[in-house]
């Protein structure tokens, strides 16, 4: 159904530079995570890892989150295994974006769910499970409240606050019709309006309906989704809440990185606060702060003497949140988890993490940039072979594109490359002639020559520019190609649902994303319809 190509990330544009230094092993980050991200970074893992996770909690939780949801036998087998001790989990993280949001959230997903099924190759006396974990405490509504949909933005018009996943999606009916609606009749798109009518009527928690969405997209293939709200997981993390607020360690030691990692040119994605939790109610997610000897809840009258803290945390545990910093720390508390797969910004902000994991003596995870990938039809692939580029071609910009296509294309030399070498080797003689006459005077000579340069470099642009007009109707193309494959002038993934490609293909979109990502080849994977 898609041939697909490889395109190496530094290739595309896209990506950050510390990202590509860690997937080139550049040494001066290799202080800042534990093993590489290949086959034998993950058997020295598996040798050394020790879980602290409690496994019959784990299996307990989220079989109580799947009671009333239809489970797959896949699904139902992943959580079973997940008691033994030879299995672990491989974990991706995301929002609760409507309707599954870009692309790129459908992305990660298949990353794990791939990277599971080729850990269990390599180590088949080990289990490995896909998992989804929802940012259900997250509370950046205005983040997840929208998707685009072939150029159209559904938007669910509500103001919320408090945890995202304990919002109702009742008020969701008028963004539901229109998402319903850009998805059309063809196909498949019957099975995908039932699928997200369904997920966001028959629950009254948005974490919930996202579940039942992302259950019904990948619930075949294994993929184990877990909601870390809820008492009993907070409960064996609360040692760690109470000692952090308390002591304030995460902040000492991820700022403490933060310098460091500046110091060698890296991008501080996130920085850390002196307590690193938010207080969490139905309806409230704020900022716990330390002034005057109080622990105080921002935008509230919540404050506790020391004491107070201490036993608010012992009896309702799930009422602390942790923020970005020590999300993933919490994360890899309650999962026996060897791998976490993000984007780059993720991949980078993880590195800013790991002293402090080695302070509450957790593992840290192997980091893996997810799989990117260019979904591109069969209209747009056509025009594509007709301009004859190439996938790599797709990534530079229109204007070099069309000028190289037009050097590539054109009756015409419009190189002056060749006559700049002769005009070169004439202006050596007049150098040489110039510094026998007066050797101060041969500055002036190689002035002169630097303006003739600059003079030549627009000649050969015009010659270009000229030579365009002539092919104008076919360069227009070009224009349209990028249109379709870079909306907004942005990556495909990160602006695009996936709801128009399930509507065209089904489940076979969901397969062949499956089939062609190689997690641990670090490409950028272009595919085409066939």
């Amino acid at each position: 159904m898609m041939d697909s190509a490889c395109i190496n990330y530094k290739d595309t544009g896209f990506f950050s530079q510390t990202v590509i230094d860690y997937l080139d092993d550049v040494p001066a980050l290799r202080p800042y995570y534990g093993y590489r991200p290949d086959l034998s970074g993950f058997a020295a893992l598996l040798k050394n890892k020790k879980v602290i996770a409690d496994r019959s909690v784990l299996v307990k939780v989220l079989a109580d989150q799947y009671l009333h949801m239809p489970t797959a036998d896949e699904v139902q087998h992943n959580i079973s295994l997940l008691n033994n001790s030879n299995s672990y989990t491989i974990t991706t993280g995301h929002q609760l974006n409507i309707f599954a949001g870009p692309l790129y959230f459908i992305y990660k997903i298949v990353t794990a769910i791939k990277l599971a099924g080729q850990l269990k190759e390599q180590f088949p006396d080990k289990d490995f499970v896909p998992v989804y974990w929802m940012a259900s405490e997250d509370h950046d509504f205005a983040e997840i409240n929208y998707t685009n949909i072939g150029g159209k933005k559904v938007h669910w018009w509500y103001e919320a606050s408090g945890a995202t996943g304990r919002i109702n999606p009742d008020t969701m009916r008028q963004a539901l019709n229109q998402y319903k609606g850009a998805l059309g009749i063809e196909r498949h798109a019957n099975e995908l309006a039932e699928i997200v009518e369904t997920a966001y009527t028959k629950f009254d928690k948005l974490a919930d309906a996202t579940r039942y969405l992302v259950n019904a997209l990948f619930g075949r293939y294994g993929l184990v989704i877990i909601d870390a709200d809820d008492h009993r997981f907070k409960q064996s993390f609360a040692p760690v809440i109470e000692q952090d607020i308390i002591e304030q360690n995460s902040f000492k030691h991820i700022d403490d990185t933060n310098k460091k990692l500046h110091e060698i040119g890296v991008h501080i994605q996130v920085n850390p606060r002196e307590i690193n939790f938010f207080y969490l109610m139905d309806g409230l997610r704020e900022r716990i702060v330390f002034e005057h000897d109080t622990y105080k809840v921002l935008n509230s009258e919540i404050s506790f003497t020391e004491s107070e803290l201490k036993a608010e945390i012992n009896l309702y545990p799930e009422r602390f949140s942790p923020n970005v910093v020590m999300r993933p720390l919490y994360q890899e508390y309650i999962l026996p988890n060897i791998a976490y797969i993000g984007g780059g910004a993720e991949v980078v902000y993880w590195l800013e993490l790991k002293s402090n994991f080695e302070h509450y003596k957790v593992d840290f995870p192997i980091l893996i940039l997810r799989n990117s990938g260019l979904v591109i039809n069969k209209e747009t692939a056509s025009k594509i072979a007709k301009m004859e580029l190439q996938p790599a071609d797709l990534f530079k910009s229109s204007d070099d594109i069309k000028n190289d296509w037009v050097k590539k294309h054109s009756a015409h030399n419009l190189t002056l490359a060749e006559e700049w070498r002769e005009l070169t080797s004439v202006f050596e003689k007049i150098k040489l002639r110039a510094y026998k006459i007066d050797n101060t005077l041969a500055p002036s000579a190689e002035a002169v020559q630097a303006r003739l340069k600059h003079a030549i470099d627009n000649l050969e642009k015009k010659l270009v520019k000229a030579e365009k007009r002539n092919y104008h109707i076919r360069l227009e193309q070009v224009e349209h190609i990028k249109s379709d494959i870079f909306p907004k002038n942005s990556l495909q993934e990160r602006t695009e649902n996936f709801g128009l490609f399930y509507v065209k293909w089904g489940r076979d979109f969901i397969d062949e994303l499956v089939r062609h990502f190689e997690p641990l080849d670090f490409n950028f994977t272009v595919l085409t319809e066939k």
